[in-house]
């Protein structure tokens, strides 16, 4: 399996990480997971091209990760693709519908198929997923591949989701902000480190990294270490990893 990291930022720029957006692939299959801001551009840097592209699994519906929709869907019909396909939590239908009534131009453009997951096991391109609930300030899953792979989506830092990816080859997990922020609905590096402590995970990957994270990732790693001393590393726009 290869991971790709199209976008590892968040909803205020920096200038270098474009919004969410995370690519799974094995062999011919495809996956894109979130489509903030700037992930159609960062489709075709990775080389990959928004034609490879026919199925979207959304984490959860925040502008920050569905920003792109709307431009996929266009570019896939500029370019002659006839389908894509749409997965994500309840609610993902009404959002499909509302974007297209504002651009009501792009109805009927694409043979679109709209899915609802919940919590637990399901397939989406080729792909064997378990979904499970995190703790945001809207519905959002994380997803895990297997062993391979899990994705925190947008979430605080609880043992329930640590349990969750507990055996995972790569984990990538929000980690926004550094510890002297505020903050409710993101983890901080202390409390993420303190919920991580003893699990068993090959590599951790921070990603969903505001701008108050810069020039701040030694600090932030060594807060992260104080309780789990497993491989923590930032992750950055159109980094790969392959996972086996």
């Amino acid at each position: 399996m290869h991971v790709t990291f199209l976008g590892t930022g968040s909803a205020m720029p920096t200038g270098e990480r474009f919004q969410a957006g995370i690519l799974v692939q094995n062999d011919d299959r495809t996956l894109l997971v979130d489509c903030g801001s700037g992930v159609l551009h960062r489709l075709q840097q990775s080389g990959v091209g928004y034609e490879s592209v026919s199925t979207v699994l959304l984490t959860h519906h925040h502008l920050d990760h569905v920003a792109d929709l709307l431009p996929l869907m266009k570019a896939r019909w500029l370019a002659g693709e006839e389908h894509l396909e749409v997965v994500g939590p309840q609610g993902t239908k009404a959002l499909l519908d509302d974007l297209l009534s504002v651009h009501e131009y792009m109805q009927d453009k694409l043979d679109l198929q709209v899915r609802e997951v919940v919590p637990g096991e399901f397939s989406v391109a080729g792909f064997d997923v378990t979904a499970y609930e995190t703790r945001h300030s809207l519905p959002c899953l994380a997803y895990r591949f297997g062993d391979l792979f899990t994705f925190s989506g947008d979430t605080e830092a609880f043992a329930g989701l640590a349990n969750f990816a507990e055996g995972s080859a790569i984990l990538a997990h929000d980690c926004s902000f550094p510890d002297d922020v505020d903050v409710s609905n993101h983890p901080t590096p202390e409390a993420l480190g303190r919920e991580l402590a003893g699990r068993d995970i090959g590599r951790v990957y921070l990603t969903h990294l505001y701008p108050h994270t810069e020039g701040r990732h030694e600090e932030m790693l060594e807060s992260i270490g104080t309780h789990y001393d497993g491989d923590v590393r930032f992750a950055e726009d159109l980094m790969t990893i392959s996972v086996e």
